[in-house]
């Protein structure tokens, strides 16, 4: 025996055999309930799964069929990007075709436009051409037959203002030819005729269309140093010269040979005009 056993407070109470039967009892059908309850969850547990069993295809077939349907939508949203594309790819091409047919059409309209006053200008240039050889042939024509008006020679004896213009321009005789220029070292016809009167405080238009009509026409036969001469019609004259007496004229000629002394001869005139 211990040495404490003689001590109340240090002795485990016994328990009775009555306490220890009736929390045996309890025990047991504690036990036995868990094992009734545990015996109905299984067959419960045991049930379920043939349930679920059945009911398995079912769901797996619906989630089939929406896989399939939204792979079908997909495809067809595919379809339709692609299609845009497409469109908007040949839409590209038309507008690149169009803006490269349109500048084609500006560019021939163009050259055929060129062409057209190209063939213009070659007729008018044939016209007046024509037109001098047709002046030509008539003067030529009367000179030989005496008959008609001739083409006088003048004389060099030219006084005042027409000698100022006569002395005027031979010393022209030798500068370079530029159309539109009016001196002091190039001339073009008018330019010429116009810058000579100028020198003796008249003043004339500006090209020989206009100097043609500017004053009182002549005769060729009765020409004076000082005269304007000029090759065309009246108030369409082409080309413009200044007669100096002795069947010379002084002109700008052409780029080629500028500013030169001729005879009447050279260039037969159409018609003449006094302005002095």
């Amino acid at each position: 025996m211990s040495h404490t056993a003689h001590i109340r407070s240090h002795r485990k109470p016994r328990r009775s055999a009555s306490k220890i039967a009736m929390r045996a009892g309890v025990a047991g059908g504690v036990l036995g309930t868990l094992a009734v309850t545990g015996a109905s969850a299984s067959s419960a547990s045991a049930a379920e799964p043939v349930t679920q069993t059945l009911e398995l295809p079912t769901l797996t077939a619906d989630l089939a069929a929406q896989v399939a349907q939204s792979a079908d939508a997909t495809q067809q949203t595919a379809a339709n990007y692609q299609l845009l594309a497409e469109r908007d790819a040949a839409a590209a091409k038309a507008a690149s075709q169009a803006k490269s047919d349109l500048a084609q059409a500006q560019k021939k309209a163009e050259e055929a436009k060129q062409k057209a006053a190209e063939e213009a200008a070659r007729k008018a240039q044939a016209a007046e051409r024509a037109s001098r050889s047709s002046a030509r042939t008539a003067l030529a024509t009367t000179a030989s037959t005496g008959s008609g008006s001739t083409v006088s020679t003048g004389t060099s004896d030219a006084t005042g203002s027409a000698a100022a213009i006569v002395s005027f321009v031979k010393s022209q005789v030798g500068k370079a030819y530029v159309s539109g220029a009016t001196g002091p070292s190039a001339y073009d016809c008018s330019g010429l005729v116009q810058t000579a009167f100028r020198q003796v405080g008249v003043s004339l238009p500006r090209v020989s269309q206009d100097q043609s009509t500017a004053g009182t026409q002549v005769s060729l036969s009765d020409l004076q140093p000082g005269d304007i001469l000029y090759w065309g019609g009246a108030g369409s004259a082409y080309h413009v010269a200044v007669y100096v007496g002795d069947g010379m004229f002084v002109g700008a000629q052409n780029p080629s040979s500028g500013v030169v002394e001729r005879p009447l001869s050279y260039d037969q005139p159409t018609g003449a005009v006094r302005v002095l």
